[in-house]
């Protein structure tokens, strides 16, 4: 007699359950945990954008948009990365959420054998999406201070390389790559005739470049960008996300769209209208301060690659031990990370979160460097 195991493919047992979703199934059972663990601001969406968002489904926008989304937000996006980039950017697609921008393309892009660079660590998705899709992962170790090192990618790159994947800045480690190293991937990607996924989910969090993120797409037309709103406007639950490259590549985002997510949804689109003209350097700054503080406290114990963007840190874990065994005994006393070995083929670090209040920082930093 068959069970329901004998039915699941052999492409969903290739991916693992994400270490990050255990640790927040952890911490919805712990009392009042000192939780550094969440990927998730800690202010609300701007009034503004509830405002709107609740304006438009009092006033019908509930229905399905196009596959692209709707033509205002699609419109003014393009005509904003278009000024920061220097050139016309191209279509633009409305996504749900970055991780679903992420799906398409790789979808897009990818057909069985073909590979992508990336560096580790890494953003929990990349390996998994490319696994899924009969791609190859090609990890680069980044490792110890985290920084795009073109010579370590190039040795990497075969015949089957087709895309490079650029995280900037960094999920996990918060680095935020500079105009020298975009200038050498790009070189690299002109040079081997690759296409560029630049993930730029975090860039408005930038605590060290007065002058901006420094992207690839301001340098090269094959670089197909990701942006959205989840983690600038603190919208993690209305899966909002755009993309914008080239023009082949989105016409066939934007056609398995049809047959995956169908559309992001409608009125957040016309909240996110709302939202692009709120100001969030109060947030930004209130990042920064942050940053500065878990920095301070925990480089006295810990050997740490200062981040300069997102909202998290990657601390290496005490000689004689492995992340995740730190992790262990820091659950142990109410404090929740993630080890690193989640977002790394190594298991020498952890993250921390650091979108929390100040009060928690300020408890988690003196336990952790008691354990140090």
């Amino acid at each position: 007699m068959s069970s329901a195991c004998d039915f699941i493919s052999r492409r969903a047992l290739s991916v693992d359950a994400s270490g990050i979703r255990k640790v927040f199934d952890l911490a919805a059972k712990m009392v009042d945990p000192i939780n550094l663990s969440i990927g998730l601001p800690d202010f609300d969406v701007p009034e503004i954008a509830k405002t709107a968002a609740i304006d438009a489904i009092r006033s019908g926008q509930n229905r399905y948009t196009q596959t692209q989304g709707i033509a205002p937000l699609r419109e003014r996006l393009r005509t904003d990365l278009s000024r920061e980039f220097g050139r016309d950017v191209g279509e633009v697609l409305i996504t749900s959420g970055v991780s679903g921008g992420l799906l398409l393309a790789i979808l897009a892009t990818i057909d069985p054998g073909d590979e992508a660079i990336f560096l580790d660590p890494y953003f929990v998705m990349y390996k998994h999406l490319l696994n899924l899709t009969g791609g190859k992962a090609v990890i680069i170790d980044s490792y110890p201070d985290f920084r795009f090192h073109a010579d370590r990618v190039a040795k990497a790159i075969t015949p089957h390389t087709k895309v490079l994947i650029l995280n900037s800045p960094s999920n996990p480690t918060g680095i935020v790559m500079s105009e020298a190293e975009v200038q050498s991937a790009v070189e690299l990607a002109k040079k081997h005739n690759l296409l560029i996924i630049s993930d730029e989910i975090y860039e408005p969090f930038l605590y060290d470049a007065p002058r901006g993120l420094p992207s690839p797409a301001a340098k090269y037309d094959c670089t197909l960008v990701l942006r959205g709103f989840s983690k600038s406007h603190a919208m993690t639950g209305w899966r909002l996300g755009y993309a914008a490259g080239p023009d082949a590549i989105i016409t066939q985002m934007t056609k398995l769209q049809q047959y995956t997510f169908v559309c992001a949804p409608s009125p957040f689109q016309h909240a996110a209208l709302k939202a692009i003209d709120v100001p969030m350097d109060d947030a930004v700054n209130e990042y920064r301060r942050k940053r500065d503080m878990v920095y301070e406290r925990l480089s006295k114990k810990f050997e740490i690659a200062k981040p300069g963007g997102a909202f998290y840190i990657f601390p290496k874990a005490p000689a004689g031990r492995s992340g995740a065994e730190f992790v262990a005994k820091a659950i142990e006393k109410n404090v929740l990370m993630i080890p690193g070995n989640v977002f790394s083929e190594k298991d020498t670090h952890f993250r921390i979160s650091y979108a929390t209040t100040d009060e928690k920082l300020e408890r988690g930093c003196e336990i952790l460097t008691s354990m140090a």
